[in-house]
């Protein structure tokens, strides 16, 4: 089960026990905070249970952990089954509309005769567009209208946006926002801002004293389908494919207050309004208030600081332990943009395996833009001949060609002569070692065979690893982001191994991928393994891509020390040839 799919089971335990005889009130949070937990988790929850981290999630505590063990090892939850049985499953899946609470959705089941799942929302509008809901006793035609219009949401929210596709609409809109010169800054919030992989809704602030021409402004935005909502100082669109953004206006003197607060996550605020109540201070999207005195913050820095602690950027506000470690000053300076000084897994035009995932952008392409970004380096890693296809004589011809193009090209930057070799079921390397000779470095990555166990998967890594010019495990979890989860491996081992054998791990900062993900690459930096982070670029236009798998950095508290691409072309260099 994926992430979301375990998030809507917990959210349908929740609105169960809201329905069930009992006080069920703090039984039924406990499970929508562990179903939020889940639903933004960078990792999946069945790659945690598999390295026995579950208790690791903000949010799921030792009794949801038992369910969720049952739950993997089983297939399905006793408990959970014995609670959802008395209710129609189709109950469950208009609770995805929003709007819909779980005794209206449960009286709309009833009256309508709403009894399957799969066609529960298609249902629900006809029954809207006919009327029907407008007769519902305690319904009325103000709530018809408000299905319907939850109805176009849940449509175009069905499915969490990349990081990548909901920030390229963001900075759009932030464009477009800042044209107006009654804009004093302006903002995305919410999971977005906290650059987390995949991100539910596009939410933007705005800091200005003139809301009402902010909105008139937003509801102008060239590229939107239509106004959903327009009111004092929040405005709803609908983008094409029936992507929701939502705007809040707020005055520039409690604008950092704001910012923080529809920041979060959830669990972050949670914690932060229990050590500002120790304080006797209570805290609000308008200021913090002081003995029944508001305080305004105009800045996130100021709000933090009024409490007792440092700045917490919003990659770390995850509810772990960021207020204690900011409380003792001990927030690190992470990994930034401008500390990357080249990218080692890129994908060029030059005829190795045309068909095996060529680049299409040249030597020179690349090196020009790369060199733009301010980049000293870069690594040419296209992917390796196929074996079934060439003799190994063939193969080594090919790699020779490749040196030969390199090594006769000029650029203001240096190119490193890489390659991405597939690590085959069996751990073998699809490359022959005498191969490996001409190249400067190479990094091996899964493509095929996802579904080994985890002791033979992590073994199939650790052969192919082993290799002084194999330098880095590419986007080592192979999942693929709202499409296959991630494979089964050994992390301690993994961690080990590189650590003995300096081998690196890579965050991949391609939109699908972005793996290593943060909760892993985090713990891979606390054994003491270097990161590297790359784009897997197969056009000069994606190298861009860096600052994705920054922001994974980021969210995993590196810094620039833990990153190996920081490094000066020199120091890469002597990494290159084996030094420390």
């Amino acid at each position: 089960m994926t992430n979301l799919q375990i998030a809507k089971l917990l959210r349908a335990v929740a609105a169960a026990l809201e329905l069930s005889p009992g006080d069920n009130r703090f039984r039924k949070i406990a499970y929508e905070r562990a179903a939020d937990a889940i639903e933004h988790s960078s990792s999946e929850v069945k790659d945690l249970w598999d390295d026995k981290e579950l208790a690791s999630l903000p949010g799921v505590g030792e009794s949801i952990a038992s369910h969720l063990d049952e739950l993997f090892r089983t297939g399905k939850v006793r408990h959970f089954d014995s609670i959802l049985k008395k209710f129609p499953p189709a109950l469950f899946e208009l609770l995805e509309v929003p709007g819909i609470g779980p005794k209206n959705a449960l009286k709309l089941c009833k009256v309508l005769g709403i009894t399957s799942a799969h066609s529960a929302i298609s249902k629900l509008e006809k029954a809207a567009k006919r009327g029907q809901i407008a007769q519902i006793e305690g319904f009325g035609e103000n709530s018809q209208a408000k299905i319907l219009q939850g109805i176009t949401e849940y449509q175009g929210r069905s499915q969490r946006l990349l990081l990548t596709t909901a920030q390229t609409i963001a900075d759009s809109l932030k464009d477009w926002m800042l044209k107006l010169p009654q804009v004093k800054q302006a903002d995305t919030l919410g999971s977005l801002r906290r650059q987390a992989s995949t991100v539910g809704d596009v939410d933007i602030s705005v800091a200005s004293n003139h809301p009402r021409e902010v909105i008139a402004h937003f509801t102008q935005y060239p590229q939107k389908s239509r106004i959903l909502e327009a009111g004092e100082h929040t405005a709803s669109l609908i983008l094409p494919n029936d992507i929701q953004v939502d705007l809040m206006v707020q005055p520039p003197q409690s604008y950092g207050s704001l910012l923080q607060h529809f920041t979060g996550s959830k669990h972050h605020n949670i914690l932060l309004r229990e050590f500002a109540l120790k304080k006797g201070l209570s805290l609000s999207e308008y200021g913090i208030k002081v003995k029944d005195k508001l305080k305004q913050f105009d800045s996130e820095e100021k709000f933090y600081n009024f409490l007792g602690l440092d700045w917490i950027p919003p990659e770390l506000r995850e509810g772990e332990n960021e207020i204690q470690t900011a409380l003792a000053h001990g927030v690190p300076k992470l990994v930034e943009l401008k500390d990357i000084k080249g990218d080692l897994q890129i994908h060029s035009s030059i005829d190795v395996e045309p068909s095996h995932d060529l680049g299409v952008s040249s030597p020179s392409q690349l090196s020009a833009v790369s060199s733009e970004l301010g980049y000293e380096y870069i690594g040419l890693t296209e992917h390796n001949p196929a074996v079934s296809g060439h003799t190994p004589k063939q193969i080594m011809e090919i790699i020779k060609r490749k040196t030969d193009i390199i090594r006769n090209f000029h650029s203001d930057i240096h190119i490193f002569n890489g390659l991405e070799i597939d690590i085959q079921p069996d751990g073998r390397r699809a490359l022959p070692d005498t191969a490996l000779d001409m190249l400067d470095y190479a990094c091996v990555s899964i493509h095929s065979s996802f579904r080994l166990d985890r002791k033979s998967m992590t073994d199939r890594v650790l052969a192919a690893l082993d290799h002084p010019k194999i330098k880095f495990f590419a986007h080592p979890t192979a999942r693929l982001l709202n499409e296959r989860e991630g494979v089964e491996l050994d992390w301690d081992r993994i961690f080990d191994y590189c650590l003995r054998n300096n081998k690196w791990l890579e965050i991949d900062g391609w939109p699908n991928r972005l793996d290593l993900p943060d909760v892993v690459a985090r713990e891979a930096v606390k054994a003491g393994v270097k990161i590297v982070i790359d784009t897997d670029s197969h056009a000069a236009d994606q190298l861009t891509y860096m600052r994705y798998g920054v922001s994974v950095a980021r969210r995993a508290w590196c810094t620039k020390n833990d990153i190996v691409n920081t490094l000066s072309l020199t120091d890469m260099r002597k990494l290159m040839q084996g030094g420390d």
